[in-house]
């Protein structure tokens, strides 16, 4: 499925209504936005277009439809944690699609099967719970950044999550979970994306190139015997 990236020339109403209140708006792109980060931007020329960005609800900080469908067809992501002192670590984590469940509209929650028996990703957690999770659409060359924070939950903590992370098919014992919750999202560009496509996805051309070749065989069999 395409992700469309969700528009970000927001309606004058919706301005009129950040300038009238009286409440501060703290925009969700500051949980990546840090102030280093704001320095960076000005320093090589994009914070002022930023600046504009933010004062709209250009980034999500819930589940929208678009978002959970994106999330619904993919079979793998990437999770980034950090130890306590700051170093980080990328795990790409993998499944039956849409193994990655929207548990709510704040949280989504994966299924943890017996794997490498490491547990970076897990030690992490428990001593930082700031995460990162890279959704990609390889075909249509669409990506996703989810900010937020996540936790390991054992069985006997939550049964009720167990039941909802299930994927029927998937036959792996599961042995915990782990559920995120979302600060902030937001859709990337196409640019630099290469399109990669699974066995499943190129199996149907592939079929078809096939019973066109066996096809165009026969007949060639055929003119030949007949000469």
């Amino acid at each position: 499925m395409a992700f469309a990236p969700f528009k970000r020339n927001p309606s004058t109403k919706n301005k009129k209504a950040k300038m009238n209140s009286n409440t501060p708006h703290i925009p969700a792109s500051d949980v990546a936005f840090t102030p280093a980060v704001k320095a960076a931007q000005e320093k090589y020329g994009s914070r002022q277009s930023y600046a504009r960005l933010e004062q709209s609800d250009w980034w999500k900080t819930e589940v929208t439809e678009e978002l959970a469908n994106f999330i619904a067809e993919r079979d793998s992501f990437y999770l980034a944690t950090a130890s306590g002192d700051g170093r980080p670590y990328i795990q790409h984590r993998g499944g039956p699609k849409g193994f990655l469940k929207v548990l709510d509209k704040h949280t989504l929650g994966i299924a943890e099967y017996s794997g490498n028996r490491q547990y970076i990703s897990a030690g992490n957690l428990s001593e930082n719970d700031r995460i990162a999770i890279f959704l990609m659409d390889y075909p249509n060359r669409g990506r996703i950044k989810v900010w937020g924070r996540g936790k390991v939950v054992e069985k006997d903590e939550d049964p009720e999550i167990f039941e909802k992370l299930i994927d029927p098919g998937f036959k792996a014992k599961i042995e915990r979970a782990m559920v995120f919750t979302i600060e902030a999202w937001d859709g990337n560009c196409p640019k630099y994306i290469q399109p990669r496509f699974t066995k499943e996805e190129i199996a149907p051309l592939v079929n078809s190139l096939q019973e066109k070749i066996e096809r165009l065989e026969a007949e060639n069999k055929s003119l030949r015997d007949n000469q």
